[in-house]
């Protein structure tokens, strides 16, 4: 109302600096026309102005609905990039750890793809727009499946690789068995040669002897305290390898507490035998020509006085550096 009063005041006055004197009837005439007209126009600016305010208040409420609503959908849109950027990192994190030592040589790219995806969460925690992250995600995205490929690749190359160097090792072991069998075959070979260079006695036998009526009989005894000799007998074997010549028996002979029976303790009864010194009981210088031979040798108590122990007597004969005879005899 103070709007249209002002404008009525404001025309009033133009209309009597412009319109002459002589026409003021007619002004006031058409002046009173006019205010009519005015009065019938106001009821129509203030329709105008209530539906223009109107048209304001829905335009705005409908406006902050359409805000919320894109809010809301941002926030969506977040969320979801956020949960498959989890789910991407969850199952890049499995791949490394199935793949364990193997995923090292590709730590490169893993240090990329955790780069990117540090970013993207970064972005996303901020300020953020849809398209910039939709466009790096679908690059780490890329970037994680070229990783998936290129570890795949790695191993079934490795794993060809084992099979290959299983394959050589299986070779390899095949061919050092053979080497080893040869090797053993031969072995066996040289010991059974070295073994028949080696005099064998046969039907080795020691056992107690009494004597009796002076020494000119001879008794077998089990009888300690009647022993008065010890006999071995035994028979060398026919043996075309072994060289002929003159060989040196020695026969050691073991009382029941390991002690040797000899004729002295000193270096005249003792021998070499792989480079240790030992004490013998009986020697014998035979000349061996390949052909059989029937021995027996004795061995004497020092004195009647001189008791034998009860228990078991143990007999080894040596030649050279070979034991080529064992046996064992009880008294009791």
């Amino acid at each position: 109302m103070y709007l249209c009063n002002k404008w009525q005041g404001f025309h009033d006055y133009l209309t009597d600096i412009l319109i002459p004197p002589d026409t003021m009837e007619e002004r006031n005439t058409k002046l009173e026309t006019n205010k009519k007209n005015n009065n019938k126009l106001f009821p129509i600016l203030l329709i105008i102005a209530a539906v223009i305010a109107v048209g304001l208040a829905v335009w705005l409420i409908f406006t902050k609905s359409d805000l919320n609503d894109l809010q809301a959908e941002k926030e969506k849109q977040r969320q979801m990039f956020i949960a498959e950027l989890d789910s991407l990192m969850s199952e890049h994190n499995e791949i490394k750890e199935e793949y364990g030592e193997l995923a090292d040589t590709l730590h490169v790219k893993d240090s990329v793809i955790r780069a990117n995806a540090k970013e993207i969460k970064n972005l996303l925690n901020y300020k953020w727009e849809y398209y910039k992250i939709n466009k790096k995600f679908k690059k780490l995205q890329l970037v994680a499946q070229t990783y998936v490929h290129q570890m795949d690749s790695l191993y079934r190359e490795n794993k060809a690789l084992k099979e290959e160097n299983v394959q050589i090792k299986r070779k390899y072991q095949k061919q050092v068995d053979i080497t080893e069998e040869l090797v053993d075959v031969q072995k066996r070979l040289s010991e059974k040669v070295e073994q028949a260079e080696i005099l064998q006695t046969y039907n080795l036998k020691a056992e107690g002897i009494q004597l009796r009526w002076g020494g000119s009989k001879q008794k077998e005894t089990d009888r300690a305290r009647r022993v008065d000799k010890i006999r071995i007998c035994f028979t060398l074997g026919e043996n075309n390898i072994v060289p002929e010549g003159d060989k040196e028996l020695y026969i050691r002979i073991a009382r029941p507490d390991k002690l040797i029976l000899t004729p002295s303790r000193g270096d005249d009864y003792s021998f070499m035998y792989q480079d240790e010194k030992l004490q013998y009981s009986i020697r014998k210088d035979i000349y061996y020509d390949g052909t059989s031979q029937d021995h027996c040798l004795y061995w004497s108590k020092k004195s009647e006085k001189e008791e034998m122990k009860e228990g078991t007597y143990y007999v080894e004969v040596f030649e050279g550096n070979n034991v080529i005879g064992a046996t064992k005899f009880h008294l009791r």
